[in-house]
């Protein structure tokens, strides 16, 4: 995560990662049967699919065939040749492969999908209420953490490799980060007192980047009860693209979209933001819980 800038020349590559084209493409779907008053199920009859297929392509999750697409242009009475043929150049550009693919062996479904929109995004706002957000992780803090959870050696290694890739992916891109860190989640006891040194030296060291804001939450205070648990909005350049909130869940995740779902989640950030370390203040926050860890001076 270490050098990030905000590269506009990056920007169209990103925009047109495989995960945010699918969304995209949900997106704009979505809007046409609405706007037409068709209902999901009418839909899914004319692609002979399930309700549920339509919602997963409404909402960018799975790859969608270019007859399917067509057949919906059909039922929605899109007829101009240049409307068809960019939304069905859409769903072929969104087929393309993954680069985390190699992975699919240790990567839920659920959290492919965040990968391409964390690809794709221009600016994610975060807050963690647990741990230190995983694009900030050291690889040994990363391997803590994993333990914590009791994967097997091997799924540890395996998404240790994918998280070091996401970081390497991010440090080369233009994504921009503000991420609020609980202060619980600082001082929470991951690996070794050694690790947790390195991981808030590495913090101190990253604060300073470009393109990257840390606030910590302090604890006790108002902006904790802000939200009920972390969560990320990613925000992307493509005008088209709504904002998309992530809420992360044991076994599954929520992609939320909608403008009033939306909103909420804004306006707790803002809260969390507002109310949170000044940025010029985060660092010596940082050197007063690094203080506590035992074993230093």
């Amino acid at each position: 995560m270490d050098g990030m800038t905000r590269a506009d020349a990056a920007r169209p590559a990103r925009a047109g990662a495989p995960t945010v084209l699918r969304v995209l493409l949900g997106t704009q779907l979505r809007r046409l049967r609405e706007s037409r008053g068709i209902s999901a199920a009418e839909a899914a009859r004319a692609i002979r699919g399930s309700e549920s297929k339509i919602s997963r392509i409404e909402l960018g999750r799975n790859a969608v065939r270019e007859v399917d697409v067509a057949d919906l242009l059909d039922l929605y009475g899109i007829t101009a040749a240049a409307e068809r043929e960019s939304l069905l150049n859409l769903a072929g550009q969104a087929n393309q492969p993954r680069w985390w693919q190699h992975y699919q062996d240790v990567l839920p479904s659920w959290f492919q999908t965040y990968l391409g929109l964390e690809q794709s995004a221009e600016l994610i706002r975060s807050y963690d209420m647990l741990f230190v957000p995983g694009l900030l992780q050291t690889e040994e803090y990363s391997r803590a953490v994993h333990q914590l959870g009791a994967y097997p050696g091997a799924e540890t290694d395996r998404m240790v490799l994918l998280r070091k890739e996401r970081q390497r992916r991010f440090a080369a891109g233009g994504l921009r980060l503000w991420a609020v860190i609980d202060e619980i989640a600082l001082r929470r006891p991951v690996g070794t007192a050694d690790i947790r040194r390195r991981q808030l030296e590495s913090l101190l060291e990253a604060a300073a980047e470009p393109g990257l804001t840390i606030q910590v939450a302090p604890f006790g205070t108002a902006p904790t009860y802000a939200a009920p648990g972390s969560f990320s909005i990613l925000s992307f350049a493509a005008d088209d693209l709504p904002d998309v909130v992530y809420v992360e869940q044991l076994t599954t995740a929520l992609y939320l979209d909608k403008r009033d779902h939306v909103d909420r989640y804004a306006q707790a950030m803002d809260l969390l933001i507002a109310r949170s370390t000044d940025v010029n203040e985060t660092p010596q926050f940082i050197r007063a819980i690094l203080a506590d860890i035992p074993g230093n001076a």
